[in-house]
């Protein structure tokens, strides 16, 4: 049904915010940038965990003989949420401190103010 649609999404998402990195100077597209791929993550673990036709993995709610879709890449992709929610955290709040530090989020500007 959704054949290889997922899996192409996620190579997308997964290029562009690769891109974004390479070529942005600013710290803050950069950090978005890092959200963007780890989405793109989250995406493919949800997409290996699918089952055509397949109901919720909950054993007494599914009934006997039916295809479930696999809990585990849920169970992984909701640990990557909270993993992604602390790194961009803390890379946000290193972001301000290069702000207060330096006066500008530009990395060649930061590199020529560094000396």
């Amino acid at each position: 049904m959704i054949g290889n649609a997922p899996f192409f999404v996620v190579g997308v998402l997964f290029l562009m915010g690769l891109v974004s990195i390479f070529l942005s100077k600013n710290l803050i597209k950069i950090a978005i940038a890092i959200s963007i791929i780890g989405s793109a993550v989250n995406i493919f673990l949800v997409s290996l965990g699918y089952r055509a036709g397949g109901n919720i993995p909950v054993h007494f709610l599914a009934g006997e003989g039916t295809t479930m879709v696999l809990p585990t890449p849920q169970a992984m992709t909701l640990t990557a949420i909270v993993i992604a929610l602390a790194t961009t955290a803390l890379l946000l709040s290193l972001i301000m401190l290069v702000w207060r530090h330096y006066g500008t989020l530009d990395i060649d500007e930061i590199r020529r103010l560094r000396g």
